[in-house]
């Protein structure tokens, strides 16, 4: 007998999508590292079917100077549609990091989203012309 509800998505048993995190200039340790990584993992788990993968970028830009200087840019690489990249300055990492992490959920979102609805190409006008030639 076959149940007619709709099957849940269990997410923690998605496949892991390999992530980069490279930093230049910010002190990340362990903790921080965990949390980028789980918070990928939440955000992202739905999507694992098309992303490729996922490169986290952290970066001090004004150096010793002080000021909003903590630059995080992520780039989501989809398969069959370009990469997703999106960068946000705060001067604080945690926050850096979330305004990037939603904003590149809701890009990828989006992305998909419109790969879905797009009306697919059947070669009309070309068929059209074909027979307007005969």
């Amino acid at each position: 007998m076959t149940s007619t509800k709709a099957r849940r998505v269990d997410r923690r048993a998605a496949p892991r999508t390999p992530a980069n995190i490279r930093i230049d200039g910010v002190r990340l340790n362990d903790d921080d590292r965990a949390y980028i990584r789980r918070r990928l993992g939440k955000l992202f788990a739905r999507y694992s079917q098309a992303v490729e993968r996922i490169t986290v970028r952290v970066r001090d830009v004004n150096g010793p100077r002080g000021g909003v200087d903590v630059l995080c840019r992520i780039k989501v690489v989809l398969r069959r549609l370009p990469s997703v990249v999106v960068e946000h300055r705060t001067a604080h990492l945690r926050s850096s990091l979330n305004k990037a992490f939603s904003a590149a959920e809701g890009t990828v979102s989006r992305s998909l989203q419109r790969r879905r609805t797009r009306p697919l190409k059947t070669g009309g006008a070309r068929k059209q012309a074909l027979s307007e030639a005969r």
